[in-house]
Order: C-alpha cells, then sequence, then structure tokens
C-alpha cells in the first residue's frame, strides 16, 4: 500500500498551525511533540518548525503574552511584568511550603543526582518522608537510579515540571547559589502563569508560595 502524499504547507500556515498548537494545548511542547502530532501530515522539516517558532517569539516580543523557551520546550506565558495585577483573577491560595520542603528541593536541583542521605548530611538534620513526598507529588522530583552501596538508596533528581514552573530551560540556567543557606538564588523568581487556561489542582504559579518554618 503506497504511503500517502505528505502535505505542503507555507511559512505562514505552519506559524498558524503552531500557535493554534501551543494555545490549545497550554503546556510546554517540544519541536518533537509537534512533528510527532499535529505536524504529522505536512512535508516539513526540524529546521523549519523551529525557525516558525522562533519567529513567533519575534512576534510576541512586548506584548502581555509571550512564547518562552523552557525545559525543552515552548509555551505561552503572560509577561512577568504583570503578575501583580493577574494574581487578584484566581481566588484561591497557593499552597504553603515548608523551610525543610525548599531546601531538600535546593539541595537536589544543585547537586543531583543525591540520595536522603546526602541531602541529610548536607542540611545537617534529618529529612521526613513526607518531605520526599510532596516533591514527588509535585512532579518536581524523581528516583532515577539507586546509588551501588549497601542497601542501594535511590537517588533522587528534579525533572521537566521543575524546570517549566521555575522558568528554566535547562539546570545551567540554575542561578548561581553564592550563599548555600539562603533560598532567595532559586525561589525567589515569579514565574508567569501558562496561557489560556491552568489545571483546577495546580496551583498558580503567578503567586509566590510561602515559605513556613517547620
Amino acid at each position: 500500500m503506497a504511503k500517502n502524499k505528505a502535505l505542503q504547507i507555507n511559512p505562514d500556515q505552519l506559524k498558524q498551525l503552531i500557535e493554534a498548537s501551543l494555545f490549545v494545548m497550554a503546556k510546554t511542547v517540544s519541536i518533537k511533540h509537534l512533528m510527532e502530532s499535529v505536524l504529522v501530515p505536512f512535508a516539513v522539516s526540524r529546521v523549519k518548525v523551529k525557525h516558525a517558532l522562533e519567529e513567533l517569539q519575534h512576534d510576541y516580543q512586548g506584548r502581555g503574552v509571550q512564547l518562552v523557551k523552557v525545559a525543552g520546550g515552548y509555551r505561552f506565558q503572560t509577561a512577568a511584568e504583570l503578575s501583580p495585577y493577574l494574581q487578584t483573577l484566581w481566588q484561591e491560595k497557593a499552597p504553603k511550603y515548608s523551610r525543610a520542603t525548599l531546601e531538600t528541593l535546593a539541595v537536589i536541583a544543585y547537586r543531583q543526582p543525591v540520595t536522603r542521605g546526602d541531602i541529610e548530611f548536607i542540611r545537617g538534620v534529618a529529612v521526613s518522608s513526607h518531605t520526599i513526598k510532596s516533591l514527588a507529588d509535585r512532579q518536581w522530583v524523581k528516583i532515577v537510579g539507586h546509588k551501588d552501596v549497601p542497601g542501594r538508596p535511590a537517588l533522587y533528581a528534579t525533572t521537566n515540571e521543575f524546570l517549566a514552573y521555575f522558568g528554566l530551560e535547562a539546570l545551567a540556567d540554575l542561578p548561581p547559589l553564592t550563599e548555600p543557606e539562603s533560598l532567595e538564588a532559586l525561589f525567589s523568581k515569579t514565574v508567569a502563569a501558562e496561557s489560556p487556561q491552568h489545571d483546577e489542582d495546580v496551583p498558580n504559579p503567578l503567586e509566590k508560595e510561602s515559605i513556613t518554618n517547620e
């Protein structure tokens, strides 16, 4: 059976289709995902898709909604400077995270992959199972293997969801941690909201989550 002939699409149509796809999916989407889904019927190369995305980024510069590259993909989000004014659109308060939870996340982010024992050694206190579970439930950390020592403890690392939430394209974009005891370098950045919608069970990233002492 002969394969279906690939359809032709001009540059303007390609930009429109990619733009619409990103709005519909309302999440971080990679070029690979686009090519394996909405762009399957068309004769289009990865280079052309990347060029169309770069043109869209330029088109949205200076607007209330911007196209940004994070976590190995692209997404639409509101301009960061609008964050204080948009917070009133969400009535639910973002959950509070303890300082222990955020310190644990910082250790994993900067020292990954690490075991629970490594985290406890760096922080100087025990790490509760609830702390690790809360980070895993948010899909900010995951088990990536086991250390080859007696007991084979789990090794933890951050995820693409972590990168996307904090607006990072890669781990190399983590700010320098000049003061290891301070969380401000990593967690003071407020990330703009994804457009055009939010999942009801995901806290609004426009509202900076507060830190409480455990």
